[in-house]
């Protein structure tokens, strides 16, 4: 009698992407750039509905930021950051550094970038872990969570590795909505929080 051994059969893998292959995504069609989807650790991730709140939020971040802010740096919105050779985010709000081109041959890197903000109703697990995680092990200097539902501001600072391969930031400040925040890099500018969260939100 012959017998042959019965091969395992492998559990299916996902497909993982470079940015480079994202891009290239892009340029084919099979992907649109306002498509709601952006690489993260080579996975492409479809991002969280907006909620009205999250939106109001993020409309008034973007009226006050620009006159705090001026010509000093550039303010991005829903725009990539390459961050890895898998992963191009795209933030809610970021502050870059001025570059004469404008980022024209390529979207703004960690070393570019002065501060990440992410606007979180629904996402709000995922910021605090997935996003917050990938920005500290790019060694994004500063990132604020403006938690919607609780009506405060996590202020992130200090990216490090906090054991071997898990990545955060050492200090982590809670501005609640009555308080105020300097902005890095411009302190003697402040936000005042409640001016940022819609009423009844």
């Amino acid at each position: 009698m012959i017998t042959s051994a019965i091969q395992p059969i492998s559990a299916p893998q996902p497909v993982r992407f470079t940015v480079q292959d994202h891009h290239r995504l892009l340029e084919l069609g099979f992907l649109r750039e306002d498509d709601p989807i952006e690489l993260i650790r080579g996975e492409l991730v479809r991002m969280a509905a907006k909620e009205t709140a999250h939106e109001s939020c993020l409309r008034r971040l973007l009226r006050i930021l620009p006159k705090i802010v001026g010509d000093r740096a550039t303010l991005q919105c829903q725009s990539p950051i390459t961050i890895a050779l898998d992963s191009e985010p795209e933030p809610d709000v970021a502050i870059v550094k001025n570059r004469e081109d404008d980022y024209a041959s390529a979207h703004p890197t960690p070393a570019d970038t002065l501060l990440v903000i992410e606007v979180a109703a629904s996402s709000l697990e995922c910021d605090r872990t997935v996003k917050l995680s990938l920005y500290a092990e790019a060694k994004i200097p500063h990132y604020w969570l403006f938690n919607v539902s609780d009506r405060m501001l996590e202020v992130y600072s200090e990216p490090a590795e906090i054991t071997p391969e898990q990545f955060g930031y050492l200090s982590k400040r809670i501005v609640l909505a009555k308080g105020v925040v300097q902005l890095p890099q411009f302190p003697e500018q402040v936000l005042e929080i409640a001016s940022i969260f819609p009423s009844g939100s």
